[in-house]
């Protein structure tokens, strides 16, 4: 067979590279929607140019992405926001988010997905998370005390991020998820970046109350079917009751 795995490994890799970028170019299309395009006033935006920038986006990428988003020229944005709420395997409550551009497409796409889990209807899991302003970033200094930053910064709450729970976390920085109330998501985020963090992640989303307990063997089967989930390019968060 030669080395015809590598060139299969080859065109997986690619394939995963360009559905992360076009997840990117949503995410910064949405952002400039929502908050506008000055990139240093919309913390959102802020965060995902710079993830963007992380993983070699080209500069005209971004530049076309927030202008489609604000609607600034011939193109505007025709994304539509869906949430599909369910359960993976083993009664894991889980929370979709898509952009699609074809609301026919996705939603059949989402049934077979959970064909292995549960489909929901609105409202029928939502109660079982906290809506909530996300505010991942990393520092420099290992000592520095992420309490007192959330204190500072304005934050209801924090929680310490482990080396690779985000890969946008370098290792040797001190990683911290900050959970703020929705409306104050953009100002925690400027007060860290004003003191010397590195924003990755601002955005709002959901926080399982309650995470259900689960063997090795169900722990991977219902990663499984996240990654599943994630895969779909129309998918552009998956929250879930899982540690």
């Amino acid at each position: 067979m030669g080395r015809q795995w590598l060139h299969a490994k080859r065109e997986v890799a690619n394939l995963k590279k360009g559905q992360v970028v076009g997840k990117l170019v949503k995410e910064m299309m949405v952002a400039a929607k929502l908050g506008g395009p000055d990139i240093e006033g919309n913390a959102r935006l802020y965060a995902a140019v710079e993830k963007a920038r992380r993983a070699s986006v080209t500069r005209d990428a971004i530049e076309r992405a927030i202008k489609k988003g604000a609607g600034i020229g011939d193109e505007k944005l025709t994304l539509e926001h869906l949430v599909f709420e369910g359960y993976a395997p083993h009664k894991v409550p889980v929370i979709v988010e898509a952009l699609t551009d074809n609301v026919n497409r996705t939603a059949p796409e989402m049934r077979v997905l959970f064909k292995k889990g549960q489909l929901g209807t609105a409202g029928s899991n939502k109660f079982l998370f906290d809506n909530v302003g996300i505010v991942e970033a990393h520092h420099a200094n290992l000592s520095i005390d992420p309490e007192e930053a959330a204190i500072e910064a304005g934050a209801n709450d924090f929680v310490a991020l482990e080396e690779g729970e985000n890969d946008d976390i370098p290792a040797g920085t001190k990683g911290v998820k900050f959970l703020t109330e929705r409306a104050a998501t953009g100002t925690v985020s400027k007060w860290l970046a004003q003191h010397e963090w590195s924003v990755v992640t601002s955005e709002l989303g959901y926080i399982a109350k309650q995470f259900p307990t689960l063997s090795d063997e169900q722990r991977t089967e219902v990663g499984e079917f996240l990654q599943a989930l994630d895969d779909n390019d129309d998918v552009h968060r998956v929250w879930a009751a899982l540690k």
